[in-house]
């Protein structure tokens, strides 16, 4: 459990475990309310080195780094899941971390965490637990074909899974995966992927954003669109599931949901981020309050600030070489280009994002229809985690 935590002042130095491009927007959002941030990565390339106070570049491991770290900082948080529970647990007993490092433990472990939102009576993809090969013959008979395979631990970007057909080797698929822990889930046949960005305080107080539309190439997420193409009562309904969430865990920052929409307008749990996520970028220039100011915010006790949409909003992330046409969206009308400054461009990797307010509707584009694909080789989610 994370030591208690007094309301932090204005010139406090925040410590952020990861240094990626959220961890960056995190110490830009914390920079503009007065706090210093300290950033600890073992990447001596981490773009988030580069806006900070201090840094340090070490193994997540490295025992004396972190005391020295966990010295300089009045509190800690982190930037993404693949952060080891260990280190946030060995920083816990030093200095106050937000979120609990209880509830990073939980959501790497993805049968842990289909567990806990299953226990909430929450609905997910049916799923089963394959700890070896011989399990994985007995899961498929329950679960039924075509269905995924995926590691339980340290999986995005579609990594770390495999898919089963109906002519395909279990086996096979086991090697795949590495033959390690795994859960199998059945393939989820839906309209569309939304997520929720929900932020949560100390005391209680929780505020949602607007239900964010999700549209996903080569299982990373491509376009974010605000509001979702949903009923009132079904995007209330996905809030609510994140509010729950949320207070089960006594969660205290930023949580992001994923969610499947059925075409009844059921919602089906996909994952979930203890953290800011990439399809809620679009609240940086299409919203009263980013989720990145939202999540200093929780985490030094202030209060929340109220969600405001500015109109309907689209974020587009500049992916791999797609970077490198930046300066043709420094022309567009109503964009807003957001890039990392990382230095190596890598396909799948993400350079930056483009944010879209279209303040006058009659200036939205015109939008393809609902798709209807199985979840599980399409969106980047059901075959593993995305980083950012």
């Amino acid at each position: 459990m994370s030591l208690p935590v007094s309301v932090l002042e204005p010139l406090a130095t925040i410590g952020i475990l990861g240094g990626g491009q959220l961890g960056r927007m995190l110490a830009l959002a914390a920079a503009r309310l007065g706090f210093k941030c300290h950033v600890f990565d073992p990447g001596p390339d981490s773009p988030a080195f580069d806006v900070v106070h201090r840094i340090t570049c070490a193994d997540y491991t490295d025992a004396q780094a972190l005391d020295r770290f966990a010295a300089d900082v009045d509190i800690v948080t982190y930037e993404f899941e693949n952060v080891p529970a260990e280190t946030a647990t060995f920083l816990a007993a030093r200095v106050p971390v937000l979120p609990d490092p209880r509830v990073l433990a939980t959501i790497q472990d993805r049968l842990a965490e289909k567990s806990f939102v299953a226990a909430l009576r929450i609905p997910t993809a049916p799923y089963a637990a394959v700890d070896a090969p011989r399990q994985l013959a007995d899961a498929l008979d329950r679960i039924g074909r075509p269905a995924v395979l995926k590691t339980r631990r340290f999986g995005y970007d579609g990594k770390g899974q495999a898919t089963i057909r109906e002519a395909d080797d279990p086996e096979a698929a086991w090697r795949a995966v590495g033959g390690q822990p795994c859960i199998l889930e059945s393939f989820v046949a839906f309209e569309r992927e939304v997520s929720v960005i929900a932020a949560r305080t100390r005391e209680g107080a929780a505020e949602c954003f607007d239900v964010i539309e999700n549209e996903h190439r080569d299982h990373i997420l491509k376009v974010s669109r605000v509001p979702a193409t949903l009923s009132a009562a079904t995007a209330l309904a996905a809030q609510r599931i994140a509010e729950t969430i949320a207070e089960k865990f006594a969660y205290v920052g930023v949580l992001a949901v994923e969610m499947f929409v059925l075409s009844d307008g059921d919602l089906l749990v996909n994952e979930m981020a203890p953290r800011v996520h990439n399809s809620g970028h679009w609240t940086l220039d299409g919203a009263s309050i980013s989720q990145f100011e939202q999540h200093i915010r929780a985490i030094a006790g202030w209060p929340l600030g109220k969600p405001v949409r500015r109109g309907r909003v689209e974020m587009i992330n500049l992916i791999g070489s797609e970077v490198e046409n930046y300066r043709s969206w420094l022309t567009v009308p109503d964009a807003a280009v957001h890039l990392y400054g990382k230095t190596a461009v890598r396909p799948g990797r993400k350079m930056g994002h483009v944010t879209r307010v279209f303040v006058d509707e009659r200036q939205i584009p015109e939008r393809a229809g609902a798709q209807t694909r199985s979840g599980a080789c399409q969106s980047h989610d059901p075959a593993g985690r995305d980083k950012a």
